[in-house]
């Protein structure tokens, strides 16, 4: 059975649907960043979405190419996540969707070399005839966080960063958003195929304890 993320490390993928803290370990990423409006028909985002399958699968799928990836196991493609800013840190403005900053990443498994990323990002290009060539490798180290299981349309996230801010507080910790550890989502629906009132969505906030 393909190891599956999501089900390996529920307190990261599956949390549930009240706040709670987190240590986030360090973690390998496929990047695409970008600006703008993610709902735009055809736009930045919804390209950098494909980029970051492109690759995702290509590594996956590597050794039907002929690539041999050192300690490589069967796994599923972990979800789609993004990393967004807008303005100053932690200040999200949902009404201006146009002036978002976004990096979207898709995680990978540690056996993932910057040379085997590097031969899935050329292969990609070449397979899939797309240029893949603004993905990036990506290490992020959250450590001590916040987060929650949204569950529903994107628009009525804050009212979810609203609970895990204040539960943060209640334990302890300032909420610490700055641009090295931005605002983060994983999205474990597709929205294309759930009703927004479904959606749901790991939001993630880093803190700091309070002296």
């Amino acid at each position: 059975m393909a190891f599956d993320f999501k089900k390996e490390y529920k307190e990261f993928y599956l949390p549930k649907q009240k706040p709670q803290i987190v240590d986030v370990p360090e973690m390998n990423f496929i990047a695409v960043r970008g600006a703008g409006d993610p709902n735009e028909p055809d736009g930045e985002y919804k390209r950098a979405i494909g980029v970051l399958y492109a690759v995702a699968y290509t590594l996956r799928m590597s050794a039907r190419s002929g690539h041999e990836i050192t300690g490589f196991f069967d796994y599923v493609v972990p979800p789609l996540e993004g990393f967004w800013e807008q303005g100053a840190p932690g200040q999200i403005d949902l009404s201006r969707k146009s002036e978002f900053k976004w990096t979207s990443v898709i995680r990978l498994p540690d056996f993932i070399t910057r040379e085997d990323f590097d031969w899935a990002v050329a292969e990609a290009s070449e397979k899939k005839k797309l240029d893949c060539s603004a993905a990036g490798f990506l290490t992020v180290h959250e450590g001590t966080c916040v987060q929650i299981m949204h569950v529903g349309p994107y628009d009525s996230e804050p009212e979810s960063v609203k609970l895990m801010h204040e539960y943060a507080a209640q334990q302890g910790y300032a909420v610490n958003i700055t641009p090295e550890r931005p605002h983060h989502e994983i999205y474990l629906s597709d929205p294309r195929r759930t009703a927004p009132e479904k959606l749901r969505t790991v939001i993630r906030h880093p803190v700091r304890k309070l002296a």
